[in-house]
């Protein structure tokens, strides 16, 4: 089927391949963003069927989050998430944000012109051998971290000691070394360094 696509990334270079691919099999590029604020723009005012975002989007809006706002408009565009992060946690969030799906740069052409026509037909697009990951991913216990715990997280990845983190919280060592606790047991790990790369590998970070 036709399809208008609005393409979303922040490397010129990538949304000129993609151009060059998606109008080589028929379908109508009608704009190009680099920033997720620029999408929501744009497709407020063009109306794709299809929007191929990148999930990292530089300092701003990420992939996730425009995913999101999109998926609130009247009438939203089908939003397929284009990534090169297999990243399960990243790629789960997008989908609960209401994307279509996600696929890898590295797939095939084809693979990208299949998974447009999927998306505007209203249908669930994977990145080839996704569907295991994304069903594993979705049975996994989630884990959940406070604000606090977050802003602790953010800090311990730093490097940041406890006494730092608590000068920059504004909160006692001793309850910076109970968050550290709570972090350590929830993700499931013994060391602080773990933590963080654990958090990291979740995409809570």
């Amino acid at each position: 089927m036709s399809a208008s696509i609005l393409l979303v990334d922040d490397h010129p270079i990538v949304r000129a391949g993609l151009r060059s691919v998606i109008e080589a099999r028929g379908f109508t590029v009608v704009g190009e963003a680099s920033t997720g604020e620029e999408a929501v723009a744009l497709a407020s005012a063009l109306h794709p069927d299809v929007v191929l975002c990148d999930l990292r989007l530089g300092s701003g809006t990420d992939g996730v989050d425009t995913t999101a706002q999109l998926r609130r408009m009247p009438n939203p565009p089908a939003v397929v998430i284009l990534t090169t992060f297999d990243h399960d946690a990243q790629i789960i969030r997008a989908i609960e944000a209401g994307a279509a799906g996600y696929l890898l740069k590295d797939v095939d052409n084809d693979t990208i012109v299949s998974a447009i026509s999927d998306a505007a037909a209203g249908a669930m697009v994977l990145t080839p051998g996704g569907d295991s990951r994304i069903i594993a991913a979705l049975r996994a216990p989630r884990v959940t971290l406070t604000d606090r715990e977050r802003d602790v997280l953010m800090l311990v990845d730093e490097g940041a000691a406890n006494k730092e983190i608590a000068s920059r919280l504004f909160i006692s060592e001793s309850t910076v070394k109970t968050h550290v606790v709570h972090l350590l047991e929830k993700l499931g790990v013994a060391s602080r360094a773990a933590a963080a790369s654990e958090a990291r590998r979740l995409g809570l970070l």
